[in-house]
Order: structure tokens, then sequence, then C-alpha cells
């Protein structure tokens, strides 16, 4: 099969869809509301869809991982959001130095954990 491809996005739930919608454009997302309980969000070509539903299981096991260009601008633009004031549930975990590149974490109201990371260049 011959890559055809433009984007990937992912699904996503919420605990409170009303409260994840906020936040993610809190966060620099575009929302374009599909449905009644279905939203895509997105930034630049980047995008997944926020659906209302909640299954604690699924929602406790996402992940999604974002590499950005410069972890560390990253950060500092998470941080000044002050997203876990904001938002019960949110919290940012600073970042960690890998083997592969370094990473900071945010967990969404829902408790989604995101990951942005940048992979170190190959010397």
């Amino acid at each position: 099969m011959e890559p055809n491809t433009v984007s990937i996005r992912p699904f996503i739930g919420a605990k409170n869809f009303d409260v994840s919608r906020s936040f993610y454009r809190a966060c620099g997302f575009e929302e374009v509301v599909l449905a009644p309980g279905m939203s895509l969000f997105k930034i630049e070509a980047l995008g997944f869809y926020l659906q209302d539903a909640y299954v604690k299981d699924w929602i406790d096991n996402t992940m999604v991982f974002v590499e950005v260009k410069d972890v560390d601008r990253y950060w500092n633009d998470l941080v000044a959001l002050d997203l876990p004031s904001k938002y019960e549930g949110v919290k940012l975990v600073p970042i960690r130095h890998h083997d592969w590149g370094r990473e900071c974490f945010l967990h969404d109201p829902s408790g989604i954990l995101w990951h942005f990371g940048q992979f170190t260049k190959a010397k």
C-alpha cells in the first residue's frame, strides 16, 4: 500500500465535556463543533476528536504523545497558562530527560495524559 495520509486524529473522552472543551481552548486549540457531544480540536495540522463520553478504564489508560520542536519553550508556555489553578485535576509534570530526548507531561481534567516531547537529534 502506498502512503497517502494527511493526518491522524485520535478520539478521546471527557469526564465533563464542557470543562474539557474549555480546557482545550485554553491550551490554544481551535474548536470545531461537529455535533452535540463531539468536537474537533486542532492546532496547525494536529487534531483530535473530543467526545462527550466517559469510560473510566478507557480514560485512565489514554495517553497522547505530541512531538514539539522545543520542549523548553512548550513547558514555559504550559506553565504560563496556569492550568492547574483553573481546572480541577489538571497536573503539570516538569521536563524529564531520556536517552531518546526530553518530555514534559500534562494531565487534562479527565485524567488523560499528554506527553510533549522533543527527540534528540542524531549526530
